[in-house]
């Protein structure tokens, strides 16, 4: 009866410690996994990004107003094989630097989507400087001549490396005339810290619409290409939830679309450039019950084997060292089973014959004839034992059964015999 209470003592000593060691682990998981995300992860310009950076804002007003929006998570590539969107007429949303590359085989079909009559709106983050941006900030002017065949480079100003300011400094993009683009719009602001001039067009002429009120410099263009449109701006964070509300960044951003987008035509932004792609979601994984459904059977086959199989007493004693005649005694018992009694025979009375003192004799005579011979001489040993050595020296040669305990007794009585 006494045995009961300790038992029940010690399972809920068990369960006490399991418990301590999961809550331990899912703090330092969710710990150590919130800091990954702040340290490395900064929100990215993303239809479903509800943050400052994402466009969620943008997508959900452009929908509410009756336009078709897509959110494209895949490669360029599929822009000329998808039926959900016309093959003109349609607006890319291209943001800036992002996160994947861009293969030849996507350039190549960008190219001649654009020039079938379609629309590529480009927001490189050159002249501001969100967040999102500033890991891979050098990567921006290569991927803006990559998409749109035009070069850019610092003003002289601003050529020397300068990091990311840690007050936001709000630029204002002015129209430098009339256009169809700043109908009721008469500025937009982006969150700035660099400027950057139009050097060296790839081919053909690229039309500047409006500059920076702060520098001066311009920061929207557009140019033609085959029967569609491309249209850059210098400010990556010109349309995303954190500045479409500002100025006049939500009507700029209507008119652009109403320019370029056909009554059947789509925005299509591009969230795989900015890591979102269709086979990996990683909120509706989350959201998913039999992720938790499955956390819990696991915890409960966890907490069943911890209960029922650990033990927290401590292993009994396995008692003391084997001493050298066990180690003996089991030596010798594995040789035995390995060995043949003849052979085993035959061992015996080689190293207790090889003891036996003998004459200088001729090349070829019977050595162990004479150490036989030197034993028969010898006045303490009996002749029955010596009978008995020759005899089963002679089953040991011929491969006969030895009785090994009475050979090696003999043995042992003969030494003590010739060495006294």
């Amino acid at each position: 009866m006494s045995s009961e209470p300790h038992a029940l003592r010690e399972r809920l000593i068990t369960l006490a410690a399991a418990a301590g060691a999961l809550l331990l682990f899912a703090a330092v998981l969710v710990q150590s996994g919130s800091g990954t995300k702040r340290g490395r992860d900064a929100p990215r310009p993303t239809t479903d990004e509800e943050r400052a950076a994402g466009y969620h804002a943008a997508f959900a007003w452009l929908h509410a107003e009756g336009v078709h929006v897509v959110a494209l998570r895949e490669r360029l590539t599929a822009l000329e094989r998808r039926r959900d969107v016309p093959p003109t007429g349609n607006l890319l949303v291209e943001t800036l630097p992002g996160v994947t590359g861009f293969g030849a085989g996507e350039l190549q079909a960008l190219d001649r989507w654009i020039r079938a009559g379609n629309a590529m709106l480009v927001l490189a983050a050159l002249d501001d400087s969100p967040a999102w941006a500033a890991p891979r900030a050098a990567l921006a002017p290569a991927d803006v001549n990559l998409l749109t065949g035009l070069l850019f480079e610092p003003l002289r100003g601003d050529e020397r490396r300068r990091t990311f300011p840690r007050a936001a400094e709000v630029s204002l993009l002015v129209p430098n005339g009339e256009h169809l683009y700043f109908e009721k719009v008469r500025e937009a602001a982006a969150v700035s810290d660099r400027s950057w001039a139009l050097r060296i067009p790839y081919s053909g002429f690229a039309l500047e619409l409006a500059h920076s009120r702060r520098s001066g410099a311009g920061v929207l263009w557009t140019r033609s290409l085959g029967a569609g449109r491309i249209v850059l701006s210098t400010l990556g964070s010109l349309f995303t939830n954190r500045t479409l509300a500002l100025a006049d960044n939500a009507q700029l951003l209507a008119n652009v679309v109403a320019a370029n987008v056909t009554l059947q035509g789509a925005v299509i932004f591009d969230d795989l450039r900015q890591g979102r792609g269709a086979v990996y979601d990683p909120g509706r994984f989350y959201r998913d019950p039999r992720l938790y459904a499955t956390l819990s059977v696991l915890l409960a086959l966890w907490l069943t084997w911890v209960l029922g199989s650990t033990r927290l007493r401590a292993p009994e004693d396995p008692g003391p060292a084997p001493g050298e005649n066990d180690l003996l005694h089991a030596t010798a018992g594995m040789l035995a089973r390995v060995l043949g009694s003849a052979e085993a025979a035959r061992s015996l009375l080689g190293h207790f014959l090889a003891a036996v003192p003998v004459a200088c004799t001729p090349e070829g005579a019977d050595v162990q004839l004479q150490r036989f011979e030197y034993l028969a001489r010898h006045p303490r040993m009996s002749a029955a034992e010596l009978e008995q050595l020759k005899s089963w020296y002679a089953d040991a040669q011929l491969g006969r059964r030895v009785p090994l305990r009475r050979l090696q007794r003999l043995i042992a009585r003969a030494e003590r015999r010739l060495r006294s």
